[in-house]
């Protein structure tokens, strides 16, 4: 029996409703929750993500040591998935580590992600 239920994984941004957005059509979520400070998306049930305002905000370089966590997503179509992601915001750094496994992207906070069509 699991000690806990991952409900929520929490994202560190300076905008958290536009940040939300840019996941939300990723997704396709709901926002759950809103207010000055946060914003969560999702789906009632399932583990959700909320985006935190912090002020100050810096991102995390990419590659580099200051990336705490990121998040992946599996996808049919890398290629397909990569265009779409751009089109709403998302950039391709040049760095590529995962060859054709996954394709790293950042979003519009500058945060990591991945997309793969593995697993």
């Amino acid at each position: 029996m699991p000690i806990a239920k991952l409900t929520c994984a929490v994202v560190d941004c300076a905008d958290p409703k536009a940040l939300a957005a840019f996941y939300q059509q990723i997704l396709d979520a709901e926002v759950l929750f809103e207010d000055e400070t946060y914003t969560f998306i999702g789906h009632r049930g399932q583990v959700n993500i909320a985006f935190q305002r912090v002020d100050g905000y810096r991102a995390p370089s990419w590659p580099g040591a200051d990336k705490q966590t990121h998040l992946d997503f599996r996808v049919d179509d890398v290629a397909q998935a990569e265009a779409q992601l751009i089109a709403i915001g998302a950039t391709k750094p040049e760095f590529q580590p995962g060859e054709e496994t996954w394709t790293v992207l950042l979003d519009p906070a500058g945060h990591p992600f991945c997309i793969t069509a593995s697993w």
